[in-house]
């Protein structure tokens, strides 16, 4: 299966500010991991007076690199993209010493409710505790001094995910949704397959000339990136289909034959993404299930299919 032209290359430049883009700079967190790449990218944008786009993880030397380059400027805003506790916790401290308010699609939720003795394996990756100010849904604006901000929600990796256009600028931050180095984890109950390809599409449909992840580097090549991502989407729920009409039934199966490429020790994430595809496709009909679609549930292909 063809995959996106992933870029590895990174430089993330801890503790200052770097400049990606007229009127955005970028500070990476020293949070680095298998799901966080270099670190969680904070942006600025604006000049005099800015807002701050995902301030990150609760981190003492990444407070201190943020402050640092914020001195002197005037912080109004703060937007979070979703709530993971690698982007939203230090909106909390960023808000009480400055003032700013806060932005976002709105407080943590699951895609959908938790079933009979299911358990979210990232409960603990959640931050509960933020709600923002200022709630921003499609196409609403938020205006600062010199630059203008735009929600666009993106639920798929949360419920809650949101990306934010700045206007006249031709530059989407898409926080986890569309990523440079990586696909983004779907993992059910807090992430949805069916919302994460059509929040693709919203993408797609868009044309924005330059996208900055919140973690990595940027996209340069917006359209030709994002049809690619769609397609690798496409092919792993292919990969599935394929998979149960041979005869797996359970999803280790179906992960050891997949991800046969991958570190087992992302195994249990990958176990996630082939849920999340499961249920997609079992709403839409091409398998059944012996139950509601789980990690242990049993698959096969759905009659006449």
């Amino acid at each position: 299966m063809d995959s996106p032209a992933f870029d590895l290359v990174f430089e993330p430049a801890y503790g200052r500010a770097v400049p990606v883009a007229p009127g955005v700079e970028r500070i990476t967190a020293n949070n680095a991991g298998p799901f966080t790449f270099y670190g969680t990218n904070s942006y600025i944008v604006g000049g005099s007076s800015v807002a701050v786009i995902d301030p990150g993880p609760e981190d003492e030397a990444h407070f201190q690199a943020l402050m640092a380059a914020l001195s002197g400027r005037e912080v109004t805003h703060i937007f979070v993209s979703h709530t993971h506790r690698d982007h939203s916790p230090l909106a909390r401290r960023l808000r009480a010493a400055t003032g700013a308010v806060t932005v976002g699609q709105g407080p943590h939720r699951p895609a959908r409710p938790l079933r009979a003795g299911e358990i979210n394996p990232f409960s603990e990756s959640s931050d509960m505790a933020f709600v923002p100010d200022i709630s921003i849904g499609n196409g609403k604006t938020i205006k600062g001094d010199g630059w203008v901000l735009s929600g666009v929600p993106t639920p798929g990796h949360t419920a809650n995910h949101a990306a934010f256009a700045l206007d006249g600028g031709d530059l989407l931050f898409t926080g986890d949704h569309v990523m440079a180095w990586s696909t983004s984890i779907v993992a059910p109950p807090d992430g949805s397959m069916a919302d994460y390809m059509a929040s693709l599409e919203k993408l797609i449909a868009r044309d924005d000339g330059l996208l900055l992840p919140g973690h990595g580097g940027p996209v340069t090549d917006p359209a030709t990136f994002l049809r690619a991502l769609k397609a690798h989407r496409l092919g792993r729920e292919q990969a599935i289909l394929t998979r149960i009409r041979a005869g797996d039934r359970g999803i280790p199966e179906m992960v050891k034959a997949i991800y046969s490429d991958t570190d087992p020790k992302l195994h249990g994430a990958a176990a996630l993404s082939v849920l999340a595809h499961i249920e997609d496709l079992f709403e839409r009909g091409e398998i059944a299930a012996d139950g509601p679609p789980s990690l242990s549930a049993l698959y096969r292909p759905a009659a006449g299919r």
